[in-house]
């Protein structure tokens, strides 16, 4: 690995992702250089682009600073890539082509990793949400902390936080084995369901890879582990093990959870002795769940029980996980990222619950095609929960299309009479808001896109 000391500049192809992102800002903000490209502008880039950073989104090799195209500098710079860039990428091509030092950016963290008490909280669904309340107890505490995250904080209105801390928070990604380039004191597994499939063939190799991950917590850490994936997870002897969740058996057990108006109230079980009556007002039994982890995790890095009680009430969520977008007497609008069958199903499951019987209308876009061919009845049959369905065509991200696999192949399976497929582009104008009730957008790709035309189109209707 390249010394950073003798580094003068970073060059970030995919710039524009949310994981990549940090890192930019990151290396921004310790006075390096720092360019990139992307597809697209986003409020990500515009960020970017604010703290100084140099964006381009022409896969053009006459956009790159003199700084990165000078071959014969090409020492004093790292180039730092994502799988989702194509081997066909004219930048990436130059920078190959000319033996630059190039850089997955599982790598970059793991170096980051290696110098800092990493707290890594992955698992196929949650890892996020549980990221970002986990640095949020830390930052309101004595303790504070640095934060890699995959998600915008809405307290803190970014996916880079940093402090004066040797705790970062760090989300451990599983896909492409990217987790195990990370060396943490602690770390989280949320959930083990079948995913990334293209990498990992099954879920049974794919939990070999959370095994291999789990090994790698450095003598004498501590492992958190999801009361539903403890059968699965073999963690080495010379680690601490600690179980959370709402089983009683658990070391860290939530109960006793009343829905109270527009918050909850829950006691929770740890090792420590009761906290009981703790208020947290978010919505989503999940998050419960998820609060749980961050606690846990919280508690062993030294957070006592007064700021825990205090950060959790003034917890704001993360943008794209149950991001309550417009809430009108008449009409709810809730944003959310799950793209996995389980996700989804928790998400659901959460806005039942938290709506009581409010009749739910949901816009679904199936992230990637191979995962749409390999869920495609685990969607239907969740989707089914829903009053009302409407399916988006496959986002493809970094794949290429595969035959016969289409959101057809969804909405086939599908039991309920309330659904149709539509285009993106025609959401806004074909969206009867005097209709819905709850309404509900779930997807990885860029079905964001709808959330701003959305929220218009509603506040127009009730104005």
């Amino acid at each position: 690995m390249t010394d950073l000391k003798n580094i003068e500049g970073i060059y970030f192809a995919g710039i524009g992702g949310i994981g990549m992102s940090a890192l930019a800002l990151y290396f921004r903000q310790g006075n390096y250089a720092v360019a990139g490209y992307d597809r697209t502008e986003s409020a990500i880039t515009y960020t970017l682009t604010d703290e100084g950073c140099i964006v381009s989104y022409e896969d053009d090799i006459n956009t790159i600073p003199l700084l990165f195209s000078n071959i014969p500098g090409k020492d004093k710079v790292i180039v730092v890539y994502t799988p989702a860039i194509p081997q066909s990428n004219r930048i990436m091509t130059f920078f190959r082509d000319n033996q630059y030092s190039l850089y997955k950016r599982s790598e970059i963290l793991g170096l980051i990793s290696m110098h800092t008490d990493t707290l890594a909280i992955s698992g196929t669904h949650g890892k996020t949400t549980v990221s970002t309340m986990t640095a949020h107890l830390l930052k309101q505490s004595h303790v504070d902390c640095s934060a890699f995250l995959g998600g915008i904080s809405k307290n803190y209105n970014t996916n880079l936080l940093t402090g004066n801390s040797r705790y970062t928070v760090i989300e451990a990604d599983e896909f492409d084995r990217s987790f195990h380039r990370l060396s943490p004191l602690m770390a989280v597994v949320t959930s083990a369901d079948a995913d990334h499939l293209d990498i990992y063939g099954d879920r049974d190799h794919m939990i070999e890879a959370y095994n291999e991950f789990v090994a790698k917590i450095r003598k004498g850490g501590i492992l958190f582990v999801n009361d539903r994936v403890r059968d699965v997870i073999e963690a080495p002897d010379n680690i601490k093990v600690f179980i959370y969740g709402s089983s009683p058996e658990s070391d860290y057990s939530y109960g006793n959870v009343r829905h109270i108006n527009d918050f909850y109230k829950f006691d929770l079980h740890t090792p420590g002795g009761l906290m009981a009556d703790l208020h947290f007002p978010f919505p989503g039994i999940v998050n419960i769940e998820n609060l749980t982890a961050a606690m846990a995790v919280a508690l062993n890095c030294g957070v006592d029980e007064n700021e825990i009680r205090k950060a959790i009430l003034l917890f704001q969520g993360v943008k794209r996980r149950f991001d309550i977008r417009v809430s009108l007497p008449g009409i709810t609008y809730i944003d959310d990222y799950a793209h996995h069958p389980e996700e989804i199903k928790a998400f659901i499951n959460s806005v039942r619950e938290y709506f009581g019987e409010r009749r739910i209308t949901g816009i679904f876009q199936p992230h990637l095609f191979s995962r749409t061919r390999d869920h495609a009845s685990g969607f239907a049959e969740i989707l089914d929960k829903l009053d009302e369905t409407i399916l988006l065509p496959v986002y493809p991200a970094r794949e290429e299309p595969i035959p016969g696999v289409t959101s057809q192949m969804i909405l086939e399976r599908m039991k309920s009479e309330r659904k149709r497929l539509m285009r993106m582009e025609d959401i806004p104008d074909k969206l009867d808001i005097e209709k819905i009730d709850v309404l509900v957008t779930i997807g990885a790709g860029d079905i964001d896109r709808l959330t701003g035309p959305i929220e218009e189109k509603i506040k127009r209707y009730k104005a």
